[in-house]
């Protein structure tokens, strides 16, 4: 007999696989935002080749077949469900979130699959930037002044027993509780270090949040950021699953950026199907999903071998 959980992650596959591939180019969107799917399993979100003619036309790009990989501007993702993504490189980021010591230190949390995130991060961070796209740790980092504007919901969640929470001192030279500047709030391990790399270098963005979306509000941080810079494709990982990157993700699908979710980058301490939520609906409603192999063979790949001029996919 199948459980609970095999059974759920038989329904994210079968969710997955499901949508069959569009018979006909087909555009998504409208003329000012908008997606154009082939039948080879080519989805352009560049946003910039075969616009359609006009709000009449919207569903009918101008051209059947898809235009040739611009490599110098642009790259192609594999993501599930048979499908490839071709991206602009400079509207590319990668939004990590609240991979910070509180959640995944062994001292301060027994979060054994976030711990195993480490390291598809690890690879999949230089990956990214060796393509262009920008890399994003979206972190807890409070303020006083934020302490006096955070709802109660929040502060009893994070409360143990009536005391603690946010702005707490934790014992063992933790700092104060997700605020800024603090042990506690650091990135866990050999992921400071690759972050502070990546600030050394230009590629790397620190942005701080104050609720479990980064994108709460009607002018956060994180959404002034990616508008100035032009950014319109989100991949996303970090923790947890169905809480934080939960609450960004569907924010970021709400305000129209793509949204594709990192598998084997993404983690939650919540009881199975949790997590299996969360990627069951980025594959079918939100977005999509890959991982982070997929993300270091675009890195290394040109075109992943899907030649433009024939109706199906070649990719290995």
């Amino acid at each position: 007999m199948s459980t609970p959980a095999a059974a759920a992650v038989v329904l994210t596959t079968r969710g997955q696989s499901g949508r069959p591939k569009v018979e006909n180019a087909t555009v998504f969107g409208n003329p000012a935002s908008f997606w154009v799917e082939y039948p080879n399993g080519l989805i352009d979100l560049t946003r910039s080749a075969n616009r359609p003619e006009g709000p009449e036309n919207i569903s009918q790009p101008k051209d059947s077949n898809p235009p040739a990989l611009n490599s110098e501007t642009q790259w192609e993702l594999l993501v599930e469900g048979d499908r490839v993504l071709r991206l602009n490189k400079a509207n590319t980021a990668i939004v990590i979130i609240d991979m910070q010591n509180y959640f995944l230190h062994p001292d301060l949390r027994n979060h054994p699959t976030g711990l195993a995130c480490v390291d598809p991060l690890m690879k999949a961070v230089p990956a990214l930037r060796s393509v262009g796209a920008e890399i994003l740790w979206v972190n807890w980092g409070l303020t006083d002044h934020e302490l006096t504007t955070i709802p109660p919901s929040l502060v009893r969640g994070f409360s143990k027993n009536g005391s603690g929470g946010f702005g707490s001192e934790i014992p063992g030279g933790w700092g104060r509780l997700l605020m800024r500047d603090q042990r506690n709030s650091a990135l866990y391990g050999p992921l400071q270090t690759l972050y502070e790399e990546g600030k050394e270098n230009g590629t790397d963005l620190w942005i701080h949040k104050n609720r479990m979306s980064g994108l709460w509000g009607p002018q956060t941080a994180l959404d002034l950021y990616l508008q100035e810079k032009g950014i319109t494709s989100l991949l996303f990982a970090g923790v947890n699953a169905d809480q934080c990157v939960l609450g960004t993700l569907v924010d970021s699908y709400f305000r129209g950026y793509d949204c594709i979710v990192v598998r084997d980058a993404t983690a939650t301490t919540s009881p199975p199907g949790g997590l299996e939520n969360v990627l069951y609906n980025a594959a079918n409603s939100y977005g999509f999903v890959t991982d982070s192999s997929k993300i270091v063979a675009a890195s290394s790949d040109k075109s992943l071998g899907l030649d433009s001029s024939r109706s199906t996919c070649q990719i290995s």
